[in-house]
């Protein structure tokens, strides 16, 4: 596995992060960041719910990056 294969594989985890629906998919799991309490942001629960909502804000670049992918793939095979 190359470098490259593994950006790619960061990028799509990104890509399903970011399309997670909070009202249908994360609320009624108690995934929200309203749900979470100030003690408990550093616990692995705390974390996760984190990195999704900071993959949901950076939706702008993720579209970037992955126009940038599908034209090097495009022009590279």
């Amino acid at each position: 596995m190359g470098f490259w294969t593994f950006l790619e594989g960061l990028l799509m985890f990104a890509n399903t992060l970011a399309i997670l629906n909070e009202d249908r998919f994360l609320a009624p799991r108690g995934w929200t960041l309203v749900e979470l309490q100030a003690s408990r942001r550093n616990s692995i629960k705390g974390q996760i719910i984190g990195l999704v909502h900071a993959c949901q804000f950076m939706r702008l670049p993720l579209i970037l990056f992955n126009i940038i992918i599908i034209t090097v793939k495009l022009f590279s095979g």
